[in-house]
């Protein structure tokens, strides 16, 4: 059942009152208008419907007080790991803690999945987005040369374990990564190259971060 998500304080911008729910076919139109303002190789349409019609897809969203889609979070389940594949919030919500909210409920609704830990692909430019992720207890576990196809960047590869269920959510703040880059949805498993589509962080992929 949709839940509202409390807004932050301590000094911060003062996040935006959202509720998070799971994302329905009904979405798509706001999503693509958010992905398209959010990565250079977004995603396609078809990219999406595939994703949320899969059973080991979880997509989640976050919506405003006024019923619009502030932001999204798709992630693939693996026999080892949850991939983060696409992460992207509306330009009018970007700084405001909603890819922090979203993160926080991933972790929350997979709590007791003891056996899978937590994976995902960002441009190695991408700093702002890779400090996102190591406040939330990720860490770099290798790089996969020229993974982005719009420019041959490397990604590097970013793991958090099964057990580390509260690292770095306290602290994690109010920043808004892009998408994690995930080239593509149907990879076979998380070490798996995928064929380019675009992000929310890019052809596929969770990308740069907009915080």
């Amino acid at each position: 059942m949709p839940e509202p998500h409390p807004s932050s304080t301590h000094g911060r911008p003062k996040r935006p009152e959202v509720t998070l729910r799971k994302l329905e076919l009904s979405d798509l139109d706001a999503i693509e208008r958010i992905e398209k303002a959010s990565y250079p190789a977004p995603w396609s349409r078809s990219m999406f419907v595939s994703e949320l019609a899969k059973p080991s897809s979880l997509s989640l969203g976050a919506v405003g007080a006024k019923s619009e889609l502030a932001g999204y979070l798709i992630v693939s389940r693996y026999v080892d790991a949850w991939h983060v594949m696409n992460v992207a919030v509306a330009p009018g919500y970007r700084r405001h803690g909603i890819a922090s909210a979203l993160l926080e409920r991933l972790f929350d609704v997979t709590r007791d999945d003891a056996r899978r830990g937590y994976t995902l692909e960002v441009r190695v430019s991408n700093v702002a987005a890779i400090r996102l992720y190591e406040r939330f207890g990720f860490s770099s576990h290798g790089v996969r040369p020229g993974y982005y196809t719009d420019n041959r960047e490397d990604a590097l590869i970013m793991w958090r374990d099964a057990d580390q269920r509260d690292a770095g959510e306290k602290d994690a703040g109010d920043k808004d990564a892009e998408r994690p880059d995930a080239e593509k949805p149907d990879a076979e498993k998380p070490d798996a190259e995928k064929p380019d589509a675009g992000q929310r962080d890019d052809e596929s992929q969770p990308e740069e971060p907009t915080e």
